[in-house]
């Protein structure tokens, strides 16, 4: 299942115009991450996540839910 943070990774990652090989690299994760962490895997490390993103200059944050219109 696609999330925004898997959708927002890949979309960061295609306009610095680097693979996912290359992403792995340069943020110090392995490739296997990368590629899980875009294909939205559930269970990924906190740590490593903010490792990746902090190549991007972005962070994690708690943002509040929004509730559902029932």
């Amino acid at each position: 299942m696609k999330t925004n943070l898997s959708a927002t990774v890949k979309m960061l990652r295609k306009q610095y115009n680097i693979t996912q090989e290359d992403l792995s690299i340069k943020s110090g994760v392995g490739l296997r991450f990368v590629r899980d962490l875009e294909q939205g895997k559930q269970t990924l490390r906190l740590d490593k996540v903010n490792q990746l993103l902090d190549f991007f200059n972005y962070e994690m944050a708690a943002v509040e839910k929004e509730k559902d219109n029932v």
